[in-house]
């Protein structure tokens, strides 16, 4: 294994990890500040959980407390990595849901389990992948070219409105591409 591999390895966050980035992203957008114990009431845990998970995450340079109000902000890698993780969700959602034909419930969670495991090379291909079939059949429709059903990939996300990965990610505000939690 390369040491960049190693290094990725290493630096992969866990599924709890990715709950607390994403509880901070959520509390500041709807809130405007975030505190332990704010994500611990969000996140139905205790404030000491919250603390130590919070301290693991300062370490890895993605959220820092201002000194005055503890506020909790996430650091522009800290910031990056949220987007980059709600962008991989919402690919994996539409896709599982849309191009594989798994009910919404089920893409949700898998989506949900499998977010934070993909890496930015294979997410930015993914996406170019998905863009690629759902905008090839979009054309083929347009221009009246009828394809065999088995070809016909449709997806409510449109894919053809990002001109690539990065505008698509800095798109995800929460989890706007995802239906509405109820």
């Amino acid at each position: 294994m390369t040491n960049k591999h190693q290094n990725h390895h290493e630096d992969l966050l866990s599924h709890s990890m990715v709950h607390y980035l994403l509880t901070i992203h959520k509390l500041r957008e709807s809130k405007g500040y975030a505190r332990v114990t704010d994500i611990a009431k969000d996140l139905k845990l205790t404030k000491g959980s919250v603390s130590t998970a919070i301290n693991n995450l300062k370490k890895k340079e993605l959220v820092i407390e201002e000194e005055d109000s503890k506020f909790l902000l996430l650091t522009a890698s800290g910031h990056d990595e949220v987007h980059r993780i709600l962008s991989s969700r919402t690919l994996l959602y539409y896709f599982l849901r849309d191009f594989v034909g798994v009910g919404e419930e089920l893409a949700e969670k898998d989506s949900c389990q499998m977010e934070h495991l993909m890496s930015s090379e294979t997410s930015h291909k993914f996406f170019q992948f998905m863009k690629d079939l759902a905008c090839s059949c979009e054309r083929a429709e347009k221009q009246g070219i009828k394809l065999p059903s088995h070809f016909q990939f449709q997806t409510a996300l449109d894919f053809c409105q990002f001109e690539n990965m990065d505008q698509f990610s800095e798109s995800q505000i929460g989890d706007k591409h995802l239906p509405e939690q109820k």
